[in-house]
């Protein structure tokens, strides 16, 4: 058994590929229309093949309750692994992405929050070496 799809929850699909894609700089890998909503992933070029993020659309009530309560918890919706957290930080912040703090030491992991401007925290992570 293996891990090929995660998603995260977004209120507008079209937004959340520019900021996945032109921001954080993955690729779209599928597209295609379900009716009022799309079947969306992007993928990280510098990540797993066949790996996938689904950009979620909520049309599920509860998913937007739930969503905006780990996002006010401060909980990350997902994390994404990165070999250099000071290049990947100046990079985004760069690109105007909203973090929440600077990188920080936490046991094994060096770790710092942005939004993803779609109503999501994600956990910018770099392993120990």
């Amino acid at each position: 058994m293996k891990i090929k799809i995660a998603s995260v929850m977004v209120a507008n699909q079209e937004d959340a590929l520019h900021f996945y894609t032109t921001v954080l700089g993955f690729v779209k890998q599928t597209d295609v229309s379900m009716g009022q909503f799309r079947w969306l992933t992007v993928s990280s070029p510098e990540g797993a093949e066949g790996v996938e993020l689904v950009l979620e659309p909520m049309g599920f009530p509860p998913a937007r309750t739930y969503q905006k309560a780990l996002f006010e918890a401060g909980i990350p919706a997902n994390a994404f692994i990165t070999s250099d957290i000071d290049g990947e930080f100046r990079r985004l912040k760069e690109r105007g992405v909203q973090f929440r703090g600077e990188p920080k030491e936490m046991g094994p992991i060096t770790a710092v929050l942005f939004e993803d401007t779609c109503g999501n925290l994600i956990n910018l992570v770099q392993p120990a070496a």
